[in-house]
Formats: structure tokens, sequence, C-alpha cells
């Protein structure tokens, strides 16, 4: 049985849930919209990356005998609200915008729907996953179009908390990183894991000759080797005399990349090594990866710009409640304002598959145009998840078709507007009102 994600929420959720027991309105039928008021600074788009992690925190959301020991010593509830929990299951349903999608501001990522206690606490587990997860797809979509067709190696689970160096891991893959350093990541996920050395195995041996012998040994001479322990110059010699012309690659791992990788390149081709590749890493972001588009790079190594979202370390998405029994209802604030109403979403497209606008319509869908795509797709159904949502390749493979779609503009690592606009449509008129 997994671990419960119960207690992975703020106290407030339960203290609203304990007054709507109280005064009746927990029943009541509503609708909680998840969606970002506005992108990162400099960001054009966003990636969907961690529904199907919210999807399986939405199923083991329980309230166990354990849990409820706790709740009762620390939280303050009272009997009626405990004896909810302890049954607690949620019924309702959720729709979503798939993995690998991009969304922009106003674009409503997940729509929960259900009473307002099942629904209302799953607010902070929801927005801890898909804050994290987002932000790290978006930068590591970014990342994936700067590294033009290179190949890219997650490698950021020192700089980050364990658990979430493996959803890291996980969201960079989905966005079409090639790899990552992390084994749990390779076990949960059937991601792709790849690690050779690191300057200490050099430095524990006598000689940089001796631990290079010693991994070609281990490895074959297909492995990578890292030269740049001492002097670059001398270690990539000391490598081809070691691995031979056959050697995989070498990695280097500080200095100026792109000066060092020219350099490299020449000399490999002297010394008879031209199927040798070089890989790079050291602080690299995805302006670093782009200023290396001209350099002879094979791949690169990514890690702590990646894990902490290259500067959006979250997405800024909120949970928020869009109906009430049928209702419209809003938040009315100078900065933080909400439109009312479920939305239904579609993008709209020229003829040439050019995305140009994401309409969302209030309660109904948009009056359809040609090429439009809805959005959304049933995810939970009467508290049941809807198979078949967690696949990595199908989401890898739905990015790399919606990054295809996006003006030339779009893709630029350069601040401005997003890639396209966000209308949202009023509701229909009802009848009867004027």
């Amino acid at each position: 049985m997994a671990a419960s994600t119960a207690l992975l929420t703020d106290h407030y959720e339960l203290t609203m849930l304990q007054a709507a027991l109280a005064d009746g309105a927990a029943g009541r039928r509503c609708t909680f919209e998840v969606f970002a008021r506005r992108l990162p600074e400099g960001r054009r788009y966003g990636v969907v990356a961690g529904t199907a992690r919210v999807l399986d925190a939405i199923r083991d959301f329980r309230f166990d005998p354990d849990t409820l020991d706790h709740l009762r010593a620390t939280a303050q509830l009272d009997q009626r609200t405990l004896e909810y929990l302890r049954d607690y299951r949620f019924t309702g349903d959720v729709d979503g915008y798939t993995e690998g999608e991009l969304y922009f501001p106003g674009s409503p990522l997940l729509t929960v729907t259900g009473t307002f206690a099942e629904a209302v606490v799953l607010e902070t587990v929801v927005l801890s996953i898909l804050n994290h997860d987002c932000a790290i797809a978006s930068a590591a979509a970014r990342m994936v179009t700067a590294a033009r067709d290179r190949r890219l190696i997650e490698m950021g689970s020192r700089r980050t908390h364990e658990d979430a160096a493996v959803a890291a891991a996980r969201a960079a893959y989905l966005a079409g990183f090639d790899a990552t350093s992390n084994l749990q990541a390779g076990a949960d996920h059937g991601i792709p894991t790849t690690g050779t050395s690191a300057h200490a195995f050099t430095l524990l041996h006598d000689t940089e000759a001796d631990a290079f012998r010693a991994q070609v040994a281990a490895l074959g001479v297909g492995t990578t080797l890292l030269v740049d322990t001492f002097d670059i110059t001398q270690g990539i010699r000391t490598a081809v005399e070691v691995a031979g012309p056959e050697l995989g690659a070498v990695r280097i791992d500080s200095g100026d990349l792109s000066v060092l990788a020219v350099q490299a390149r020449r000399q490999l081709d002297d010394l008879g090594c031209p199927g040798t590749r070089i890989v790079v890493s050291g602080d690299l972001d995805e302006f670093a990866l782009a200023a290396l588009a001209a350099a002879p790079v094979d791949g690169y190594g990514v890690g702590t710009s990646l894990v902490t979202g290259s500067g959006a370390p979250t997405a800024g998405l909120v949970y928020k409640l869009v109906d009430v029994d049928g209702r419209p209802v809003a938040k009315r604030s100078t900065s933080k304002n909400t439109h009312g109403g479920r939305k239904i979403a579609v993008r709209r497209h020229r003829a040439t598959g050019t995305a140009t606008e994401e309409v969302l319509g209030t309660d109904v869908a948009p009056p359809e145009e040609p090429h439009d795509r809805p959005l959304q797709i049933p995810m939970i159904r009467g508290g049941e998840l809807v198979a078949g949502l967690d696949d990595l390749d199908a989401s890898r493979e739905h990015l790399r078709r919606a990054l295809v779609t996006l003006p030339w503009d779009g893709l630029a690592l350069s601040r401005g507007e997003p890639a396209i606009p966000t209308t949202v449509l009023p509701p229909p008129r009802r009848e009867g009102t004027a």
C-alpha cells in the first residue's frame, strides 16, 4: 500500500473543513481550478508536468489511524471532523491538460469538481507537486531548445532535496532530456541513467593515467574520461594514450567551455580521435547552452540551474474556487482577481498549424473554429483514476509536437510577452437576465 499523502497539506484546509461541516456547507458542489495568473519573468510559455504524480497523490489521500491520532492530539479538530477524515475518499472528477502540454496565463491546467469538503483539502498537495514539476519542465524545455538536438543529461540530484531530485529528473526527461544521473528516477520512472566518474576518482590514484586505466579497464574504451582535474591539454593527451583512438568521450567541467571545447576538438582530431565526443558541464543554464551553440560540443550535463527552475523555482500556480452549485464565483481584488465559472479550453491554430490563441469558454465550450484543439481530458471520474495517463514517452512526444506549433518568437530566450494570448469568454447570458 502506498504511503498516505494526507498530511502533505496546510492546517488551514482542515480548519475550513471543520467550519464547513459545522454550518452545513461542506456538501455543496464546487469546482476548483489550477492556473497561473502570469508566467515567470522572461518566460514565453509553461510546460505541464507532474499531473500523474498529482493523480497518485489524490488516490493516496487517506487518513489512517496513526494520522488521525496525530491530528486528534495536535490539530484541535472536533469529533465530527475526525470522523469525516476517517472515511475520506475523493469521489469527484478531475479534468486537466495532459502532461507535456503547453500552458499560458489563465490556462486551467487542472479542474477539480466535488463537494467543498473533499476538494478543498487537496489544494496544498496538488499545488506543491504542480508548482515544482511545471517549473522544472518549463526550464528544461528551454534548455532542450537551446541545446539544438545535442545530448542532455540531468545531474542535479546533489543540489536539491532527495525527493525533489527524483521528481526533477522525471520532469526533465518529460521535457526532452536524454538521461539522468539519479538511480531512483531510473527505477521509479524508467528513465535512462548514466554516469562515469568525478574528480575524486582521479585524485584517489597516484597519477591521472592510473585513474584513466582503472576506468577503462572497468568500463571499456567507450567510457567518458574527466580530463580537467589538473591540466586539460595534458589530460586529453593522457586519456588518448590510455584508451586509444576509440575513446568514447572526454568531459570538461570547468573554465571557459566555449574556448576549451574548440581547443579540445582540435587536439583530439590531431591525436587521431575524430570520433571522440566532447561533453561539458559546470553551472550550465539555457543561456550558457545557447552561447555554446557554435562550439564543437556533443553533449551537456546540467545540474543546479535545472533543479532550481533556472531562476523560477515555482510556476506560480494557484488553486481557486470558481463555481459553487453551478453558480460562478470570483475573487475581486486589485492584483489577485479570478474569473468565475468553470473554464473549457481550446487552442486555436492557423491552417499551417501555428498556434494563435488560447480561448477559454466559461461554463460552455468556445464557439468552434477550424483547427481548434481541445486541451482538457478526463483524469478522474467518480473518484477512479482514468487509465493510461502516466506515459512519459507519450508526454515527451506531445511536448515536442506542441513546441513546433509556437510562433518562432515564442521559443526565444529573451524577455517578452507569452507566445500566444489567452482570451476568457464571458459566460453565456442566462435566460431572463438583462
